[in-house]
């Protein structure tokens, strides 16, 4: 898999904590809000950026939008390395 996707990895495991975070936290404040934002991450994206009151709240929506989206194109970039070094060079 390569560095690139072992890092994709953990970015995109810190962005998967990030959101159960912001998911409990709309499960505590109304439990219709946070069967929705399970259902629906869409509503969940809502709630993070409208609803969700912490001290600490753009450092963990950053992190859940931005290490979810630079997570995976990592992990994409290092598979698809990957597969480019497996299939060796090619021949014109």
């Amino acid at each position: 898999m390569g560095i690139l996707g072992i890092l994709g990895g953990l970015l995109a495991l810190a962005a998967g904590v990030c959101w159960i975070i912001i998911l409990i936290d709309a499960f505590k404040n109304e439990i219709w809000k946070g069967v929705v934002g399970l259902l629906c991450g869409l509503y969940l994206l809502y709630y993070a950026v409208a609803e969700y009151q912490a001290p600490n709240k753009w450092t963990i929506v950053g992190v859940a939008i931005g290490g979810w989206l630079v997570g995976v194109g990592l992990m994409f970039a290092g598979g698809l390395g990957a597969m480019l070094q497996a299939a060796g060079p090619v021949a014109h």
